[in-house]
């Protein structure tokens, strides 16, 4: 929808209006060799005209046309989202998190009538969350946010709620919209028991007129064969009843395919939510085990210049630990570190007990197979019964279960790591998730967070999402940041 509103996509059928000017957040996944902060800002040929002036080899047309304030606004504009860096540093040496940073910085720059953000929060560390809350309630032009960050979503004015078929504006934020779906639910909801009600009460209806009309035909047979009434008066009365029954047939097929469709109709308008409930195996973690042990480590990429000194950190039984901090302060180093990825200038990072890592790309499954060709690969013990089983506990049904990891959105990615590590006979003593949220719909959120809640082991991991790392019972936090 974002790329038809910019003008990337054109429709089938229909037309899309613009009114006025818009820009849309770009996302990042791969950055051009050689671009810079300039280039993404669409800077780029305003500075070089600078350059050239500068240089004393524009003319005098150039020189009145180059702005002046352009290299000052766009830094002071760049510090609004917490960024203070050079316009001419290649995207290739930032973060994630600053890349989507100098992009915003970009679209505020721009100063468009609209703004069109595509998941604004992934790779934000928190600071980076509440720069794009500051921008987003100091903005005074319109703005459509695609998200699934449920703090962003509470910070809107309205919620649009997309399907194949319809666009349903509601006002308020998130919490609002959430409340005025549970309240559109009852009121469905009451509406098909009293269709159904109906429909049965149609049914028994019909059921008693049937055996009227039995015994009343049972009981004209039983005088016609004793013979107490004269023979041309058995055949009126045999006529009347077909003609009457007949009426009354047609009067109750009406009256119960009406209560048919009203009960299909109220049938129709009811959403079916299936909540998430996943039971596992148990991890066999007992409380006092010990889990990691991190002892007077060093680590840098360049020598002389530490990112980790002395660092120490301990985890025994099934604690459930979130590392957080700014981006670049190490998280997904510290867990390159754990997972062996990485090797310490100095001191150790050991596990002691059996791990699965999920990075961002959930690489721990094969891209070329199916979802149950992976579930077979890690767990060669079950049969095809007990993987379809695990499987559906995930949501990943039928033909689901046979489609290739490569097709997979983010989302249902990670579901499907998740399904194929901890739907097996024994689960992994420990979890390392990094960044897990990113990405991830409202349905696979709800599935993640499920398996992970019933999961009775310890768990690790990177987020920046606090309603997340709430709905999942963190109980420790590591800040890197004050290390």
């Amino acid at each position: 929808m974002l790329r038809l509103i910019s003008g990337e996509l054109a429709p089938g059928r229909g037309r899309v209006t613009v009114e006025g000017t818009t820009r849309k957040l770009r996302q990042m996944a791969q950055v051009p060799v050689g671009e810079t902060i300039a280039d993404l800002m669409g800077l780029s040929a305003g500075l070089a005209l600078l350059r050239k002036a500068e240089a004393g080899a524009a003319s005098l047309d150039e020189i009145a046309e180059a702005d002046w304030t352009l290299e000052g606004r766009a830094a002071e504009t760049l510090a609004r989202m917490g960024l203070c860096i050079a316009l001419d540093a290649p995207l290739s040496s930032l973060s994630g998190g600053q890349r989507t940073r100098a992009a915003l910085a970009g679209l505020l720059f721009a100063q468009p009538d609209f703004i069109l953000l595509d998941e604004p929060t992934n790779n934000l560390d928190r600071d980076g969350r509440r720069a794009l809350g500051d921008m987003l309630s100091g903005w005074r032009g319109g703005a459509l946010v695609v998200s699934h960050d449920r703090e962003v979503l509470d910070a809107m004015d309205a919620i649009v709620e997309l399907t194949t078929i319809r666009a349903a504006r509601y006002g308020g934020n998130w919490t609002a919209y959430r409340a005025r779906k549970a309240i559109e639910q009852e009121a469905v909801e009451r509406d098909l028991a009293s269709a159904e009600r109906h429909a049965a009460d149609a049914g028994r209806l019909e059921q008693q007129r049937v055996e009227r009309q039995q015994r009343r035909d049972a009981a004209g047979h039983r005088r016609a064969m004793r013979g107490d009434l004269p023979r041309i008066l058995l055949g009126i009365r045999r006529d009347r009843a077909e003609k009457t029954g007949g009426e009354g047939a047609r009067l109750f097929d009406k009256t119960r395919a009406e209560a048919e469709q009203s009960l299909a109709d109220a049938r129709s308008r009811v959403e079916r939510i299936d909540p998430m409930r996943v039971e596992l195996e148990s991890s066999g973690l007992a409380s006092g085990q010990r889990v990691l042990d991190i002892d007077n480590l060093d680590f840098g990429y360049r020598t002389g210049e530490p990112l980790f000194r002395d660092l120490e950190l301990h985890f025994v039984g099934p604690e459930r630990l979130a590392i957080c901090g700014p981006n670049g302060s190490g998280k997904s180093t510290l867990l390159g570190l754990l997972t062996g990825r990485l090797a310490a200038w100095r001191g150790r990072a050991t596990v002691h007990v059996p791990f699965s890592y999920f990075d961002q790309s959930v690489s721990l499954l094969d891209p070329h197979l199916t979802v149950g060709d992976n579930f077979r690969r890690l767990n060669t013990s079950l049969g095809e019964q007990d993987c379809r089983a695990s499987l559906a506990r995930f949501r990943f049904r039928a033909d689901a279960a046979d489609r290739r990891v490569a097709t997979l959105g983010g989302g249902q990615l990670l579901r499907a790591g998740l399904a194929c590590v901890l739907g097996g006979p024994r689960p992994p003593s420990l979890l390392i998730l990094d960044e897990p949220t990113n990405h991830l719909d409202m349905e696979s959120m709800a599935a993640v967070e499920a398996g992970l809640c019933a999961f009775d082991g310890a768990l690790l991991v990177v987020s920046h999402d606090e309603v997340f790392l709430d709905a999942i019972a963190v109980s420790r936090r590591l800040d890197l940041a004050q290390i």
